[in-house]
């Protein structure tokens, strides 16, 4: 299963290399997630205040402008965002001045679920996700395979469809504009001991209605 998600001329999801702000462009990967997932929200769940701009008309320059606007709450550091918790607190925060500001009650909430849990835990709860109509903010730090990864290693992407295959399961990542599928198996086991992992997005009010594809992006 792959989510509709949303292209932004032409582009799949938001690209980090559109930032004019340097600081950003090396390290803004964290809070470009944070946008994207806002995007998906308000554009698929019904959530319009989730992002300050025109939801039906996504452009580059807009996009560039929001990131602007999340980098105080997930602000590149040295080293990155490179705990999960960090985008959480983050995360909440702009979710908590977008309450304040427009008196809307936002349902989403986020758990961590880090690299040291087991693949078949990983593999079943990014399952359950996609299931619901939620992607998947990933964090990969460091992995043994340089080579395939080499665009991934130490980076935040979203995850946007999976796909069973024998004792594997097969995601699609989207980061600066592409889509790639990998083994998640493969990408879960990086032979290191410092790992990274993903975060789990749910919503609070339990008959909070999913509007899939009201708000149609182009």
């Amino acid at each position: 299963m792959e989510l509709e998600y949303f292209t932004i001329d032409g582009e799949i999801g938001g690209n980090q290399d559109w930032f004019t702000n340097i600081v950003m462009r090396i390290g803004g990967c964290a809070a470009a997630a944070a946008c994207d997932s806002s995007i998906y929200f308000a554009g698929r769940m019904g959530m319009e205040y989730l992002y300050p701009y025109d939801i039906h008309a996504l452009n580059k320059e807009d996009y560039k402008k929001f990131s602007q606007k999340m980098k105080p709450y997930i602000r590149p550091r040295k080293g990155g965002v490179s705990k999960l918790e960090w985008y959480v607190e983050g995360y909440e925060s702009y979710i908590r001045d977008v309450e304040t500001a427009t008196g809307h009650v936002c349902p989403v909430r986020m758990d961590c679920v880090p690299g040291t849990c087991m693949y078949e835990e990983a593999a079943s709860g990014i399952r359950e996700q996609m299931e619901k109509g939620f992607p998947v903010p990933y964090l990969l730090l460091k992995h043994q395979n340089t080579e395939q990864y080499r665009d991934y290693i130490w980076h935040w992407f979203m995850l946007i469809g999976c796909k069973e295959q024998e004792d594997d399961l097969l995601v699609t990542a989207a980061t600066y504009g592409e889509k790639a599928v990998f083994s998640l198996r493969d990408l879960w086991n990086t032979g290191y001991e410092e790992k990274g992992g993903y975060i789990r997005y749910s919503l609070e009010m339990e008959s909070q209605t999913l509007r899939t594809g009201k708000y149609p992006l182009k």
